[in-house]
């Protein structure tokens, strides 16, 4: 077995980067996915959600690595999951490069705001500079404004790839994770849960190819 590895940055903090690694990680192993998510950023916000979880022992598996650890436990984790979600820092250092370099994509979580756009650049060159596959995806998405429409706008104008699905600003996402849960758990039927699903299906097909 050889992980996909899929790292989630942007350089911009606030982002949504651990919302995202937690539901996608949380919606893949309930499909029977053998999925492992990785903390790297000091923050340790993923490995502060995994712990308010009550059971520790279902999947998805959660680990926290930083360091000269990092690639080789990387290397370690592709031979036993299908699949590998990496939480990179925000800044640009050593740990989030070896994540965009390991990763067969990464994904780059975009609120649909100017900041949000403007400091994309800085998480794209990244990419490009470890060679890397880049994909953004609309996060909190707002359910009216103008905003929604001038990003794809400026996205498309740039010929930046992004993601067909994309997830909106619903309170399921904050509840869920309080609990060290997903929507995919507390709300199954519910739009997050559906939208996490199709964007979780999306990346296999991209990953697939």
């Amino acid at each position: 077995m050889a992980a996909k590895v899929v790292a989630v940055a942007q350089r911009k903090g606030g982002a949504g980067k651990t919302t995202l690694v937690a539901q996608l990680g949380i919606c893949w192993a309930r499909r029977g996915r053998q999925v492992a998510l990785l903390d790297i950023d000091p923050q340790g916000s993923l490995s502060a959600w995994w712990s308010a979880r009550a059971d520790k022992t279902a999947p998805p598996t959660v680990l926290a690595v930083q360091g000269w650890r990092l690639a080789t436990e990387i290397d370690r984790l592709r031979r036993d999951y299908e699949y590998l979600i990496l939480d990179t820092p925000p800044h640009a250092d050593t740990d989030a490069r070896v994540a965009c370099r390991a990763a067969q994509l990464v994904i780059v979580p975009v609120q649909p705001s100017p900041m949000d756009l403007w400091a994309t650049g800085a998480t794209l060159e990244l990419v490009r500079q470890e060679r890397g596959r880049a994909l953004l995806v609309l996060n909190r998405i707002p359910a009216r404004g103008r905003m929604v429409a001038i990003s794809h706008e400026r996205i498309a104008a740039e010929k930046l790839p992004l993601a067909a699905a994309g997830l909106g600003n619903r309170a399921a996402f904050a509840t869920s994770m309080i609990d060290g849960r997903g929507v995919c758990e507390t709300e199954p039927e519910g739009l997050a849960a559906q939208e996490v699903a199709a964007l979780a299906a999306e990346l296999v097909g991209i990953l697939a190819a």
